[in-house]
This record gives structure tokens, C-alpha cells and sequence, in this order.
């Protein structure tokens, strides 16, 4: 905002510029210019000095005149009628001997950003184009898609876009480059610039003539194109082969995400560009600019989506600094729970040990965090250091330990006992909510093992009154209840106590309802109160995967180079889980020839005419939510006695991921599976599905058409009376609706079952 109070500053600069003394002496004049300058700098409203600064730009001083140019551009929306003086000047200037004139002319010709001068600035773009210096075809360039953003809906001029065309062949790489630049911004509502096969070899050519930023853009165009044939698309990537180690990592980044749109056909090539930029990756992680590491560090992430292994053996490169800034030491963190193995375990969980103890909590919480994550397949390695951490009784790290051994617990629970000795005292530590959360959560679960958890949740219930935070007098009133059913005679004093402040005192409305809740639960009866809250939780027989199973490149490489993996600052290297905790063993070796078949077969999918109803009683409220329910049996009897590893590696080659299933040969057998579709430009559909086989027919629905229950499904489906069908019964939900979308992917899945039941045979 302009200071208020300034006039006679005001006045003497204009005295001074209006001076004929001044005016004579080249370097006063400048000066005095530079004085003008200086007070808009500091806010001083010097728009009344407009006539005068237009008159000081008539000049052969090229230092005065972009001093005065600064302030023209800068009030010239201010003074439009005044700026139709500047024009004379600025086009006699376009014809000046000197190029650095004659594009500074033009620069600030359509910087001035006044429609009513467009009329003006056309011809002078239109010689400059044709200049003889580049530095002007440079600006001139530029200057035509500064005139499209000011008049957006101006008739684009065809001959302009051919001239821009045939510059894309300029001697000068800057102009090349600008061509494109202006060419996208001037063709936005038509699809942007064109990029054909002589284009494509053209810029391919001469990429390595731009700079560091004008590499990076060719690269960003050519991905609009696709090759014709395969011999051309491998003699496009032989010429990007040297950008592909660039020791640039931007331009190495452009490169990579050129290939993966490239050979989103060919996963082979696009696995192997992913081996090559290693080497890059980790000079980038070592960068001296914060910026770069961590750009670096979450593209890394991707790749290891794929390529679990990638960097396995640089384990040590993500080795946190001590001067490190927080924000990069989180990260790498999460690439080093990738980087986990047999062989360096051990090494790694003593490094996380050590950042447990870092100043900052955010960081210690997140190494804590990184232990347990680890812990899901090395345990009691990771248990004996998370014990130990609560030995140091400081707050932040024994909540982290006490929330970290609460998730572990949940998919291991192999660990349970030593997390119950543990727990002893961590009351007396804890203060944060989320902390205290967690371990009321261990007193219910697992109260009859801990000896003092009746005594504990006694003092939390005697300062109820003076605890904030309605989650953790949820949480205890969970406990209490859940500890009361093992050990009444221990806590019905306080449970009682617990009930009465909560439904006659607490002010929190979700508090006293859930205690309202468990009161009038427990009046139906302990056997009911116990079917609440100690069922079983799910299937037993449920195991959890323990690992993320590798991506297709193509589910991420859109994202690649771009701000999206930037974005995800919580990203997860997997998944949590709150299945049941049953391990699985794998079948360490998979069917290698079953990939191949698949393919093969679902590059064609099965022609299935699919019985799809909707479930009675629920048909209303499912169009309201908007998704599709169908369901359909199919005949695969073997595909249960599959091993998890060949029914894991068959759904990821069709980009289904499945999230639990029953061991081999257990009944009922079960598989729970997702996915997401798209089809054309449409948005993304959420598939979730269960495969549910228990050696007998399976019943589909009594609401179906008689001509559907009569209509042949596919090829080796058998189908008996009354709905009744022999084999697995498929129950899948998507969402948006879409039953065509719905259709196709049973129509994958299908092909995906009957080829195991084909390689078990």
C-alpha cells in the first residue's frame, strides 16, 4: 500500500526530471531515474511522474532505459491513455541497430498487458519474428503468447501459428523451445501443440543442444507422442538413452517418465529404465539442496512400489544426518522400512534405535513407528528394542512405543505376552491422549493377562472428571466394560462409577451416549454383552499379508515427475492392517509359467453373458449410494487348494489386489479382493469382491427372471435347481455404478480362476 504523506517527494522528483541540467548530464539523469525507482520500491505512489519517466525512456542510455521501462509496465494499467506515448518510442526502438534494444523494446511492448495496444504491438512481433538476432526471435516468440493470455478470445491467426510452426526448426535451441511454449498456450483450447513424427525426430535431435529447463520441457512434449511401430519406439529410446543417466536430475526425471509413457506396453523395457536411473536417484539423495533430496527421496518410493529391491543393497544412503532438517529424516525412514531384509535387519533396527531418541518428537515417533512396521516380520527383534524405549520414561516416546505395540499386537499376536509384561508403570509416562488411548485399548483386549490393569484403570477412572479428551473416556469406558467381563469381581465397583458419571455428569453428548449404550447392553445380560464385545472379529482362518506385493509401473507412472508423490506427505510404505492376525505361509515357489498363460488369456476376455440382480430388501438404498452388486458362481473346484503365492502373483497380473484369504484346502475358503477401474475418461470405480467357496452348491438369489436362471453363463459352469450352482460364488460391489465396468472385470476375474483351475490341473 502506497505511504500516505509523500508529495513533496513527489514534487521534487519531478522537479529534477523536468531539469535541463540534469536532463544534459547522461549519468544524472540516470541517477534521478534510479531515485524514481527506488521510492516505488518503498511504496511511494509515483504515478504522477508518468509524463516525465515517458519522456526520459527516449534514451541511448540501455541502462536508463530499463530503469524507466520498470516503472511503465508497473502504472501503465494506471495510465492507459498516457501509455499510447510509450509506443512511438518502444517502435522506434524495434528498429534499433542494436538487438538488445529492439528486444527489450519488445519485451515491455507486451508487458505493458493494455488491450487497446494490441493493434500496435502485432506488427513489431511479426518483424521480430523474422529478426536476424535470436535474442529478438526470442522475445517475439514469447510476445505472441503474452498477447493470446491478454485476449483469450481473440481469433487465433493462422499464419502466426505457421510461423511459429516453422520456427520449431530455428538454428537457436531457446527459440525452439519458446515455439513450443508459445505454441501450447496459443493452441490450449485446441489440444495444445502437435506433435508428429517429424517433430518428434526433430526435437529428439537437438535435445541435447537446449538447456537444463529446455530439455525438461521437449521431454514433458514428446510424451503426446506414440510411435507407429516397435522399431521406431526402440529407436526413440535409443536416442533418450543418454538423458537417462543424465547427472541432471530434473532432466533425468523427464526422461524416465518419457520411457514409462512410451512402453506402458512393453513392462520388460520400463523395469529395466527403472535399474538404470539408480545410480542417479542416489547421487540426487546426496544433493546439497534440501529441495532436490526430498523430490528425490519421494520418487524413490515410487519406484520401490515396483521394484521392491531396487536399492536394497544402498541401504546406508538413507541414513539419516544429524543436521538434517525433520521432514527428510521422516522419509527416509519410510524408504528404509522398504529397504528391509535378512541380511541387514539387524543394522537397520539399530540405526532406527538411535533416532528414537532425536530432539525432535516428530522424529523419534516416526522411527518408533518405522520399528513396529518392521515388527510385523521380524518381532521379537523389534519387541526387545520398543520394550526397552519404555525404560526411558519420557513422554512422547513411551505414547509412540504404546500406540506402535498396540498395532503390532493386532497382526501379531504371537507378541502379546511380552507386550502384556511390559506395560507396567507406562501410566505414569503417558499424557498425551493418543497415548492413553492405546493403552486403555491393551487393558481391555488383554486385561486378564495384566495382573494391574483393574488397578490402572482405576486411577483413570478417578480422574475422569479432569480428563479433556472424549477419546480416551470412550476408550475407557471400553475397557472398563470389556475388563468387567473377565474380571468382575475386580472392577464392577468402578465400571459402576465410570456408568453413573458418564450418563448423570459428562457433558459430552458422545461420551454419555455410548455409556448409555453399555448400560442398557449389560441389562440384556452378559452373554449379549459379550457377543458385542468379544466376538470374533473375523474369520480366523484370515491371514494378513505381511509385505505390500509390487505394483505395475503403470498404476504410478502418470504421477512420476510431477508434484502428486510431493503431495502424499504420510504416504504409507503398507498398507495397515486390522485383519485378523493369522500368519500365512507362502508357496516360496510360484507357478513361473502361470504369468505368461495369463496374459495370454486375458488379453481376449471370456464372452460371458453374466446373471447380475441386485439383493432384495437393499435395492433402494444401494441406488441411493450409487453402486452395483452382483453376484456369480463359477466353476473352479482346484482353485482353493491353490497355493496364496500363485493366487496372489495371477490377481496382480490383472491388477487386482487381494487383501486376505483362508490357507490352502481350509473350508469355507475364502478370498477378499479389490480394485479400481476406469473406463475412457470416466472417474475411477472402486471394485471390492469375495470369493467364498464351502464344497457344496453355492444359492445365488431368489429374485431372478426365469429365463436368467435358465440363460448358459460360460463355458465349464455347471448350474442345478433352484439357483443352485456348483463352484465359487463371486460377490463383488462397485462403486460408481457401472454394470458395464462391473461386467468386464468379472469377466477378467473369471478368466484369471478358470487358468489356475487349468495349471492345477
Amino acid at each position: 500500500m502506497p505511504y500516505l504523506g509523500n508529495e513533496e517527494t513527489v514534487k521534487e522528483l519531478r522537479r529534477a526530471l523536468s531539469n535541463p541540467n540534469i536532463q544534459c548530464d547522461q549519468l544524472r539523469y540516470r541517477n534521478t531515474v534510479l531515485r524514481v525507482i527506488r521510492s516505488m520500491s518503498q511504496g511511494v505512489d509515483v504515478s504522477g511522474l508518468f509524463s516525465e519517466m515517458v519522456k526520459a525512456c527516449a534514451t541511448v542510455d540501455i541502462v536508463q532505459k530499463k530503469l524507466v521501462y520498470v516503472f511503465l509496465c508497473s502504472y501503465a494499467a494506471v495510465n492507459p491513455e498516457l501509455s499510447l506515448l510509450v509506443i512511438n518510442t518502444l517502435r522506434k526502438d524495434c528498429q534499433d541497430p542494436n538487438p538488445m534494444v529492439r528486444s527489450l523494446a519488445l519485451r515491455n511492448m507486451t508487458n505493458l498487458r493494455l488491450p487497446s495496444l494490441v493493434e500496435y504491438v502485432e506488427q513489431p512481433l511479426t518483424a521480430g519474428l523474422r529478426d536476424r538476432a535470436a535474442c529478438v526471435r526470442r522475445v517475439a516468440v514469447l510476445g505472441w503468447a503474452k498477447l493470446h493470455h491478454l485476449q483469450p478470445d481473440s481469433e487465433i491467426d493462422a499464419v502466426v501459428v505457421n510461423e511459429l510452426y516453422s520456427l520449431l526448426r530455428d538454428p537457436d535451441p531457446v527459440v525452439m523451445v519458446n515455439c513450443l511454449r508459445a505454441l501450447e498456450e496459443i493452441l490450449k483450447e485446441e489440444g495444445g501443440v502437435a506433435i508428429n513424427k517429424p517433430i518428434t525426430h526433430h526435437l529428439l535431435n537437438r535435445l541435447k543442444e537446449c538447456d537444463l529447463w529446455g530439455q525438461c520441457e521437449v521431454l514433458r512434449f514428446l510424451q503426446r507422442y506414440r510411435p507407429k511401430s516397435e522399431d521406431e519406439l526402440f529407436d526413440i529410446l535409443s536416442l533418450l538413452d543418454a538423458s537417462l543417466v543424465s547427472p541432471h536430475p530434473p532432466v533425468m526425471a523427464a526422461t524416465l517418465s518419457l520411457f514409462l509413457s512410451l512402453c506402458s506396453g512393453v513392462p520388460s523395457v520400463s523395469l529395466a529404465a527403472l535399474e538404470r536411473v539408480r545410480g542417479p536417484l542416489l547421487a540426487a539423495c546426496g544433493s546439497g539442496s534440501r529441495e532436490m533430496k526430498f523430490a528425490a527421496l519421494c520418487h524413490i518410493q515410487l519406484l520401490l512400489r515396483s521394484i521392491p529391491g531396487l536399492l536394497g543393497a544402498h541401504y546406508k544412503r538413507f541414513f539419516c544426518g544429524y543436521a538434517e532438517p525433520a521432514y527428510i529424516k521422516q522419509r527416509k525412514m519410510q524408504v528404509l522400512v522398504e529397504l528391509v531384509n535378512d541380511d541387514n535387519v539387524g543394522m537397520l533396527l539399530d540405526e532406527l534405535k538411535g533416532y528414537c531418541t532425536d530432539v525432535n518428537p516428530d522424529t523419534a515417533q516416526t522411527a518408533i513407528s518405522a520399528i513396529g512396521r518392521i515388527g510385523r516380520s521380524y518381532s521379537d527383534k523389534c519387541l526387545e528394542i520398543l520394550t526397552g524405549l519404555l525404560g526411558l520414561k519420557q513422554d512422547h516416546i513411551t505414547s509412540a512405543v504404546v500406540q506402535t505395540m498396540r498395532d503390532l499386537i493386532w497382526v501379531c499376536p504371537q507378541c502379546s505376552d511380552t507386550v502384556c509384561s511390559s506395560l507396567e508403570g507406562c501410566e505414569e509416562t503417558l499424557q498425551d491422549s493418543q497415548g492413553r488411548q492405546a493403552l486403555l485399548w491393551l487393558l481391555g483386549v488383554y486385561g486378564e493377562r495384566i495382573s494391574s490393569a483393574p488397578y490402572t484403570l482405576e486411577g483413570f477412572i478417578d480422574e475422569v472428571k479432569s480428563e479433556i479428551s472424549p477419546g480416551v473416556k470412550m476408550e475407557l469406558l471400553t475397557a472398563a466394560v470389556r475388563l468387567f467381563l473377565c474380571r468382575p469381581a475386580e472392577t464392577q465397583d468402578m465400571l459402576g462409577r465410570l456408568l453413573h458419571y458418564c450418563i448423570e455428569e459428562e457433558a459430552d453428548m458422545c461420551v454419555r451416549d455410548q455409556a448409555l449404550l453399555y448400560y442398557r447392553l449389560l441389562l440384556c445380560g452378559l452373554d449379549q454383552t459379550r457377543r458385542v464385545l468379544q466376538a470374533r472379529r473375523s474369520d480366523p482362518s484370515l491371514g494378513v499379508f505381511i509385505g505390500r506385493p509390487a505394483e505395475p509401473v503403470g498404476q504410478w507412472a502418470r504421477s512420476f515427475n510431477t508434484l502428486e508423490p510431493l503431495k502424499d506427505g504420510a504416504v504409507e510404505t503398507e498398507p495397515a492392517s486390522r485383519g485378523s492376525p493369522e500368519h500365512v505361509t507362502f508357496d516360496p515357489k510360484p507357478r513361473s509359467d502361470l504369468p505368461e498363460t495369463l496374459k495370454k488369456k486375458t488379453s481376449t476376455p471370456a464372452n460371458t453373458s453374466l446373471c447380475v440382480f441386485f439383493l432384495q430388501g437393499c435395492e433402494g438404498a444401494r441406488e441411493e449410494e450409487d453402486c452395483v452388486w452382483v453376484e456369480e458362481c463359477i466353476e473352479c473346484p482346484t482353485v482353493p487348494h491353490c497355493s496364496p503365492q500363485s493366487l496372489q502373483a495371477a490377481m496382480q497380473l490383472v491388477n487386482i489386489q487381494a487383501l486376505a484369504f483362508t490357507p490352502p484346502q481350509a473350508l469355507p475358503w475364502r478370498v477378499y479382493l479389490y480394485t479400481h477401474a476406469r473406463r475412457g475418461t470416466a472417474r475411477r470405480s472402486l471394485v471390492l469382491g469375495e470369493l467364498l467357496y464351502t464344497g457344496a452348491a453355492c444359492r445365488l438369489g431368489d429374485g431372478r427372471a426365469e429365463d436368467e436362471q435358465t440363460e448358459a453363463t460360460a463355458a465349464g459352469r455347471a448350474e442345478g435347481e433352484d439357483g443352485e450352482r456348483r463352484g465359487i460364488k463371486v460377490t463383488l460391489r462397485l462403486q460408481p455404478r457401472d454394470e458395464t465396468c462391473l461386467r468386464g472385470f468379472l469377466s477378467v476375474l473369471t478368466t484369471v480362476l478358470n487358468t489356475l483351475t487349468e495349471h492345477s490341473d
